[in-house]
Parts: structure tokens; sequence; C-alpha cells
């Protein structure tokens, strides 16, 4: 996912703002009440300084100082609750949409599984899911709607200050675009390269962080906790002057911001009072234009706070767009048949992984109803060939049949309703056991979730513990060992009940008692099924009714 060639700011911004059209009521309501709220607090200053010309006797639209008192409270309560209500909605657009990402993101990786994830580092996906993805909350919060409201009180107050003269106007006006738009592309540009190099030192932090924590009992075992300290200690301290860079940038915008401001209210209040010594502007016309450039900047500095944050999120935003827009090596049928199993064959089948030729034509056929063994050393494309069964990949040249069709012509969805993938590592979640097996089938009942754990001798474990099938299996499935991880994923397969079974080394990490279970059951269960058994062990071939070898990707 690390392109060379990124998006555009605008590119990205344009994207993400599509996917606000379905709450746009909401989105406006937050930009009209938001305007509103700014225009409160602008004017609770400027009747301030109709306060002081009333007291003072000099011109005043007001009737008195306490109506300008009255003016005054009533803007500030109303600031506080437009306020509080422009940010509910904005943060209830936000937070719907980062949802709807995290959706669309989960789609794109079980899109994406295996072909294009496998060897991906782990860390970095679980950065981009977390941490990329929540930095979205700032263009969807801050920014879409603080820019309208910007626009609009912009003009609103280059207008109000006009109505007196149109020359501190301009000054004013002036000040807004050096802080709101010139500022913010100024820090976005200088910002860009640092925050797409500080999301990627996060991603890589993330990802050793998460490799010592699953690799904790090796490290300990061979004593090498130094070294991954010291390693620990490296990716810190270059995510933190990552961090140091940005904030530096980010320090500079916001002092630019400030001088610039205090800056325009110097020029409006000298261009205002060479008016008033010309005659061209009254006593309240200073008064009033100088207290606007001082009050007014709020919508506009939050734009200018956005150039240094924006960086980030646009970074953020590529990633998480990397992933979205990415191919899969084998996208899914939707247009094709239901085909039912009724056996499958390979046709000069070969295929490669990159330029490394893994199968070299192969042809095998595998009948319905029957166990067919498949052994081979470790690298000789077993498992390969059970992942083109199961269209993880697509063959390099050839042809695999599923029934009477080629498989590429299958519907997908259909094609895995009928498979069951037993592979030599189960993933297990943080869940109890009965969960973890009823992945397989959601509306399974417990007497079908027993039924398949008995099939995978697996009963007489889950039955001596405390809570049974109810006990939680730990996170990566931490309290488990390995063969009973295994046989949770062959009564998985049991439960699933496939009419055709892929057994990819599925008594590995068993005893030779468990294994022979194991294969019993195989052979009992399956009756009318068809197995494809890959091991590595020709003793595990004794259940199989028709066996073959693979060597170097050729059958012998």
């Amino acid at each position: 996912m690390n392109n060379t060639k990124h998006r555009s700011p605008f590119a990205i911004a344009a994207r993400l703002i599509v996917l606000v059209r379905p709450m746009l009521p909401i989105m406006l309501a937050a930009i009209v009440m938001g305007v509103i709220g700014h225009f409160c607090a602008t004017f609770i200053t400027v009747f301030g300084g109709f306060a002081l010309l009333t007291a003072a006797g000099l011109p005043s639209p007001l009737a008195g100082v306490g109506t300008a008192f009255v003016c005054i409270l009533v803007f500030a309560l109303l600031r506080g609750v437009l306020r509080y209500a422009e940010q509910a909605s904005n943060h209830y657009i936000a937070f719907k949409l980062l949802a709807l990402i995290r959706d669309k993101v989960f789609g794109a990786l079980r899109r994406l599984t295996p072909a294009k994830l496998e060897g991906r580092d782990r860390g970095d996906l679980i950065s981009l899911i977390t941490a990329d993805i929540e930095q979205l909350e700032v263009f969807y919060a801050h920014t879409i709607s603080p820019v309208c409201i910007a626009i609009l009180c912009v003009t609103g107050m280059t207008c109000f200050t006009a109505s007196y003269h149109i020359l501190p106007a301009l000054v004013l006006l002036a000040g807004y675009l050096l802080v709101g738009i010139a500022l913010p592309v100024w820090s976005a540009r200088r910002g860009d390269k640092a925050a797409r190099e500080y999301r990627q030192a996060l991603a890589d932090t993330n990802s050793y962080l998460l490799e010592s924590l699953r690799g904790l009992r090796d490290i300990l075992q061979y004593q090498n906790t130094a070294a991954r300290a010291e390693g620990i200690t490296v990716h810190s301290e270059t995510l933190g002057e990552k961090q140091k860079a940005m904030k530096y940038r980010e320090g500079v915008t916001v002092g630019t911001a400030n001088t610039l401001i205090v800056l325009t209210a110097l020029a409006v209040l000298g261009v205002s009072i060479r008016l008033y010594q010309n005659g061209q502007l009254g006593a309240e016309g200073v008064l009033v234009c100088t207290l606007s450039a001082l009050s007014s900047f709020g919508p506009v500095v939050a734009l200018a706070n956005l150039g240094a944050s924006l960086t980030q999120v646009f970074a953020s935003a590529d990633r998480v767009l990397d992933l979205l827009d990415e191919d899969p090596v084998t996208a899914d049928v939707t247009d094709g048949a239901d085909t039912v199993f009724t056996g499958a064959q390979a046709e000069h089948v070969s295929f490669a992984y990159a330029k490394e030729e893994v199968l070299h034509d192969l042809s095998l056929t595998i009948p319905e109803k029957k166990i067919v063994g498949i052994t081979g050393r470790s690298g000789s494309g077993k498992s390969t060939f059970l992942r083109l069964l199961m269209r993880f990949w697509d063959v390099s040249s050839g042809t695999i049949r599923f029934g009477e069709r080629d498989i590429r012509a299958v519907n997908t969805a259909a094609l895995r309703a009928q498979e069951s993938l037993v592979t030599q590592e189960t993933e297990l979640f943080d869940d109890t056991i009965e969960n973890n097996i009823r992945i397989a089938r959601r509306d399974a009942t417990r007497a079908e979730v027993e039924a398949a754990c008995r099939k995978a001798a697996l009963d007489g474990f889950i039955n001596s513990l405390p809570k049974g099938y109810d006990t939680p299996v730990g996170e990566l499935g931490g309290a488990l060992s390995g063969g009973e991880r295994q046989r949770i994923g062959v009564a998985r397969a049991f439960l699933h009940d496939a009419p055709f079974l892929l057994l990819d080394e599925p008594t590995s990490n068993l005893d030779s008692l468990n294994e022979g279970i194991i294969l019993k059951a195989v052979r009992d269960e399956c009756r009318e099924k068809t197995v494809l058994l890959v091991s590595h062990r020709r003793s595990t071939m004794a259940v199989a009714d028709l066996s073959f070898s693979v060597e170097s990707g050729r059958l012998s």
C-alpha cells in the first residue's frame, strides 16, 4: 500500500466529500448554526463598542447602554447553544461516516483476502484500520462545515465593514485571505511530506510493537529482550522526531496566524484613523471597523489551524483510499452459474507467485464422494492447489473445473458455500469455543455444534473445562494448544457440512492417537462427501481411496 504516486489534496477531499451526500441536511443545519453563532460571538464585541459610544455621548445605533448589555447577554447565550448544536451535528456526521468507511475498509479487506494480504504487515493494517480512519474525523467534524462557515462569515463581515467604508473592508478582506487561504495552503505544502512520514512511522512502530507482543515468549526464551527493547527505542525515537517536526510546523503556523491578525487589526485601525482625519469616516466607524477586525477572525483562524492537521488527514486518507482502490487478484464472480458440485478436475494447471512457478502442467481428477490424498514435501505446491480450488488465486494457465464448469464461471458465493477448507493454522477469535466453531454456520444449534465437535474428537476436551462450550479461547487462541486449535478448525468444517472438504495438513499438530480419531471421523462421516486430503505424512494417506504425489509442482 506504499504508493510512490500520491493523490492531490483536492482529489482526496473530493472523494471524502462525496460520502457526505446522505447527511447533507444535517450538514446544512450545522453550517447555518455555525454562521449565526460566529456572528453572535463577533457582535458581542461590537455591541460593547456601541455601549462605549453611547456612554461617551457619541453617535451610536443603540438607544442606551442597557440595550447594549441585553444584546450582549442574548448573543452570549445564543453563541453557547449554537456552538454546542453545531459541534454535535458535525460529530454526528463524522462518526456515522467513520462507521461507513470502516465498513468499506473491511469489505475491501475481504475482497483482497488472501492473495493481496498474505505477507502484508499486520501492524500496518491495524494502524490503517484504527489510527488512519480515526484521523478522518478531523475532516468531517472540523473541516467541511468550518470552511463553509468561514466563507459566509467573511462575506458577511466584509459587507458589514464596507457599510462604513470600503477601504477598511478591503484591508480586512486581505487579512482574511492571508490567514484563511494563503497560510493553510503554505502550511499544508510545507507539512505534506512530514505528515506522510509521520503516519508511516506510526504504522511501523505499531507493527514492531505487535510483533514484539506476539513473539514475547520466543524473545524471553532466547534472551533477545535487550535487542528488542533497543528496537522499540529506535522506533519510538524516530516517531518522536517525526512528531516533533510536525509540531514545530504547527507552532509556526499558529504564531504566523496570530501575527497576521494583529497586523490586520492595526492596518484597519490605521486606515480608519486616516479616513477619520479626512472626514470620510466618523468615530463610530473607526471603533466598529477596528473591533470587527479584532473579533471576527474566529472562523478564519479555524481554517489556518487546519493547514497543519489536514496534512495528517490527507496522508491518512491517502492510505485508506489506497486500500479501497486496490484491485483483488481474483474478483468475485456474481454473474456466473450456481453449479452443484459433482467432482473437480485440474487440466494442465500451472501457477506462479510473481515469477516463481509453484505448479507446472498439473492434471488431476477428483471424483465425487471419494477421499483423494496428495502427498509431497513442504513447498511442493500442495497447499497452493487447494487455494486454487477455493479460487483465492486464479491459475496462470490451464483450467480447473468445478463440476462441469470452469471454476472462473461459477459464482463465488456458490463455490465457497460448497467447499470447506481446513488450513494448517486455525485462526481463532477472542470469544467462546462455541462461537468460534459457529463461525462456520451462524444459525447452528448447540446440538449441531456438539455433534461437529464429537466428529473432531474435541467434545471430551471441551466438556472437561469448567465453562464447557462457553469457555473463552483468549485473544488469538492463546489459551489453547496447537492441536486443540486445529481440531476446532476441523469441527468448523464438519459443521459447515459442505459437499467438498479440503484438508490441508489437518493432523500436523496432533499426536498419533488424535490423528487416528480424526482420520477415522473423516472416513466414517464423509461417505457422502468428496475429500481432498493434503499431507506430507504418507501414513495419513491410509484413509484415501486415491492418492497422488506432488514434487516441485509436478504430479508424480
